[in-house]
């Protein structure tokens, strides 16, 4: 087996694909993969590639999410341009009949009456052993998810663990505005400071843990292999982005990739990709919830 196919392996693709809060992001790496390496490829590998490239766009019929769809698009268009004429054929007639497949089921949702719910504070209470992508992507399953997911203590929870501080340690602009700590809207809150922190690192949801020597998916920015020995966040775990897969797979390392390189969108945009809603969900007020 060659190195290649070894690290291409450990990112542990097929097994992310089924999982929906990994789906848009385990398709976005396989689009880079496909398109930035493929051709150099050892043939074996290849084809590892296109069965996970089918698999992939077989589940999007099972992700009910609008970035679910916009990843296996994206994958798509990789795989157009990337495998040959054959492969290509057959990818192009799996992925009409997953969006034939993935529309009818959404409709099939949204036609149900009285569908069996959780209570709301009970969803809460799952929604905070949640990291970022997960929480963003749960609030966009339904009306009910969105309202559990804008609860104003996850995102202060969120906030403690993104930036360590709590809002009495150098927020006096934000002292001056709110009477207490529960009339702070923690969405808004978190959007302004992940706005100005390098947000294309915290997007990515993938890490090189040099403790593992491998990349990792991230969980509140710390490891999320069981077995690591890191406990805490550390400088040794470090956000990467699709392009550094994509080299990680090929030449086995971590290649430093500036903001102002293959990257081009602004933190703007990021931050408005980010916080995209669905067509279905865009009528959805979020209000704050206040607690008093």
């Amino acid at each position: 087996m060659s190195n290649s196919t070894e690290r291409y392996q450990k990112l542990c693709i097929e097994e992310s694909v089924p999982r929906m809060y990994r789906y848009p992001i385990a398709c976005e790496e396989l689009s880079f993969i496909i398109r930035g390496a493929y051709s150099k490829l050892p043939k074996h590998l290849q084809s590892l590639i296109f069965q996970h490239t089918l698999a992939a766009i077989r589940l999007l019929p099972e992700m009910q999410t609008g970035s679910a769809v916009a990843a296996a698009h994206l994958l798509l268009q990789s795989a157009e341009a990337a495998f040959p004429k054959q492969k290509k054929s057959l990818v192009v007639t799996e992925f009409k009949q997953a969006k034939v497949a993935h529309k009818r089921r959404s409709k099939a949702h949204r036609e149900e009456k009285g569908p069996a719910q959780l209570p709301q504070d009970v969803l809460v209470h799952i929604f905070r052993l949640l990291d970022l992508q997960s929480l963003i992507s749960a609030g966009l399953v339904c009306w009910l998810w969105n309202l559990a997911a804008n609860d104003n203590q996850l995102w202060e929870l969120q906030y403690t663990i993104f930036f360590s501080r709590s809002v009495n340690e150098g927020h006096t602009n934000l002292e001056e505005n709110v009477i207490s700590r529960t009339n702070i809207d923690w969405k808004e809150t978190f959007k302004r400071a992940y706005k100005g922190t390098g947000s294309k690192k915290l997007m990515s949801g993938r890490g090189y843990c040099a403790h593992c020597d491998t990349i990792v998916w991230l969980k509140n920015l710390k490891c999320s292999n069981s077995r690591c020995e890191l406990k805490n966040e550390s400088p040794r775990i470090k956000p990467i982005s699709p392009h550094q897969v994509v080299h990680y797979v090929m030449d086995g390392y971590i290649s430093d990739i500036s903001s102002s390189d293959s990257d081009s969108e602004s933190d703007e945009e990021l931050v408005s990709r980010l916080w995209a809603y669905p067509r279905n969900m865009r009528k959805i007020e979020k209000k704050p919830i206040v607690y008093k």
